[in-house]
């Protein structure tokens, strides 16, 4: 049985607008850090390994922040399980992608990357459960 969640085309605008910043977002991120930052701190070695795993762990937690936009603005019966589970797969997509590169956004396999990508992921979750009682209040 499918339960179909009703939604204006004001509420569909909102979901893309706010994905698309998102996803600029990420784009300039990742263009920022790979101009700027990494050259500039890649000598310093904590900082280098910073620089090395943000683009990952910052593409785990914006792409998982598309899902949790989605699941807070339609807010369907299964919306923690939809979250959890799409940022679970973002995380295990990345970790495929870090051992076999598919894409070629991965060079060589680095296990920082696959931590960053872990810890995006899991503060995408963080974030949901943060602002899931906030927006509940606000309807009340």
């Amino acid at each position: 049985m499918v339960i179909e969640v009703k939604m204006n085309a004001k509420d569909k605008r909102k979901i893309l607008g706010i994905n698309l910043f998102l996803f600029a977002l990420l784009f300039g991120l990742i263009s920022l850090n790979k101009e700027i930052l990494r050259p500039a701190f890649a000598h310093t070695p904590y900082l280098g390994i910073f620089t090395g795993s943000f683009p990952n762990f910052i593409a785990a937690y914006i792409i998982s922040l598309a899902f949790v936009n989605a699941v807070l603005q339609r807010k369907p019966k299964h919306g923690q399980l939809i979250v959890y589970l799409t940022s679970a797969l973002i995380f295990v997509i990345l970790t495929v992608e870090e051992i076999i590169p598919l894409w070629g956004a991965s060079t060589h396999y680095d296990i920082f990357d696959i931590v960053a990508s872990g810890l995006g992921s899991l503060l995408a979750i963080i974030t949901f459960r943060l602002l899931q009682p906030i927006l509940q209040k606000d309807e009340a």
